[in-house]
């Protein structure tokens, strides 16, 4: 079917709420290239929302889903259990950065990660409130929605949140925030609204991903590992897009040597099939009873083996050294382009966790999301899936797979280059 055909199906069948506004569909794709149903071919630097780090389609990714479907495909891994999932909750507990010997469970999706994470530390801790940050983003379920540090789109029109969600600062010099600041604002909600000995666990993303791809500082994680460790509260890191080589690192805690008590992760962790993991410290991850945690299609048979392809990739691939000379390349040119163009400003990027802002001037920083989203629909125009984040909407964000090819990217970067020079930048 064609793109106008399957849009207006799209228009009669598929709730508003999840449509959308592009009206490409989809057809087929390999590593960084995608092509519609009209057969127009796109640059993906979107990578399905940091999903596709090793690409579209890995081979040795496909050839394990293939081989595993010849073998399982569902038995719920409550009922009866098999390999692939204890063998993927090994390789996590292994290279996963948290205090002491770590424990698994597999879910679907990062906001089911979170949300289980949020119920183990309450079961570990016996305690109930949760701090988060302004500017995180942690899922689309009830509790997730209520922990984001954005309410619209995430919260508008579903009425009240659930309680004992508490909120800090995050820091981000930038905008006004310096690390003092948010330091001292999160002590202060622990003083007015969610005392140490009532509250479980503080959740961050070590780069906020929605939020702007701005990356916490080591001494910030630093600091909350010690306020965490002196209260008996539990640091959850959520690095839902900032994990599985998105920063040259595994996962973007790794940067700062700071250990959690919770690590949440999905996205990339299996190249696009829907799997996530909460990976804790032992003792935390067995606090809560028997049957206790679970889920139906928690840690499908294919998904685990997606999971365990992607490790192998990245060991034979050197896919992180490929994430190290992506970010490098990435800030090479934007660097460039916040000298060249007025509007251009805060080039930043952890690896290729990559980041600017579009901007009024240098020297008022006022943000133009009109601009960034002008850039993104030009993108899309020219071959080129792009996407814009953050508080203001003004951020253009970086997610192509870390194995795309020399001459896409330089392909890629040139139409935004192009779109900067059309819009005025």
């Amino acid at each position: 079917m064609s793109n106008k055909e399957l849009q207006a199906l799209k228009e009669r069948y598929v709730a508003a709420g999840v449509a959308s506004p592009n009206e490409q569909f989809a057809d087929h794709a390999t590593n960084a290239e995608l092509w519609d149903a009209d057969g127009k071919r796109m640059i993906d630097f979107a990578g399905g929302i940091g999903v596709l780090n090793i690409g579209h389609r890995h081979p040795k990714v496909v050839a394990a889903i293939k081989a595993q479907l010849d073998k399982l495909m569902h038995a719920c891994q409550t009922v009866m259990p098999y390999e692939g999932y204890v063998r993927l909750a090994q390789k996590l507990s292994e290279v996963t950065p948290v205090k002491g010997h770590a424990k698994v469970m597999l879910a679907n999706s990062g906001a089911e990660a979170l949300e289980n994470a949020l119920k183990i530390a309450r079961a570990a801790t016996g305690r109930t409130n949760v701090i988060c940050f302004n500017g995180g983003y942690h899922g689309r379920t009830f509790m997730t929605m209520a922990m984001n540090g954005k309410a619209a789109p995430y919260q508008t029109d579903f009425g009240p949140m659930p309680g004992s969600v508490f909120r800090a600062p995050y820091p981000v010099p930038y905008h006004g925030v310096t690390e003092e600041e948010a330091l001292r604002g999160l002590q202060m909600t622990m003083k007015a609204d969610s005392p140490a000995n009532q509250t479980a666990a503080i959740v961050l993303e070590p780069v906020l991903g929605e939020g702007g791809f701005y990356a916490a500082p080591t001494s910030f994680l630093k600091a909350l590992r010690k306020i965490c460790d002196d209260n008996g509260i539990l640091l959850i890191v959520d690095e839902v897009q900032s994990g599985f080589g998105r920063t040259g690192k595994m996962f973007a805690l790794e940067h700062s040597g700071v250990e959690a008590d919770i690590i949440t992760m999905a996205k990339s962790m299996a190249d696009g099939m829907p799997i996530s993991a909460i990976v804790g410290t032992d003792k935390v991850m067995d606090s809560s009873g028997p049957n206790s945690l679970g889920g139906t299609y928690t840690g499908s048979p294919t998904a685990c083996a997606a999971a365990l392809a992607v490790f192998e990739v990245f060991k034979e691939e050197d896919i992180l050294g490929k994430s190290i000379r992506l970010g490098e390349k990435l800030n090479q040119r934007f660097t460039q382009w916040q000298e060249q163009f007025t509007h251009v400003d805060n080039v930043r990027g952890l690896g290729p966790m990559a980041a600017f802002e579009m901007v009024e001037s240098k020297e008022s920083r006022k943000p133009m999301p009109e601009m960034a989203a002008a850039i993104t629909k030009k993108a899309q125009e020219k071959g080129l899936i792009l996407l814009s984040c953050g508080m203001f909407g003004n951020t253009l964000r970086f997610l192509m797979p870390v194995t795309i090819e020399d001459s896409i990217l330089e392909e890629g970067l040139a139409i935004v280059e192009e779109c900067l020079k059309e819009v005025g930048a």
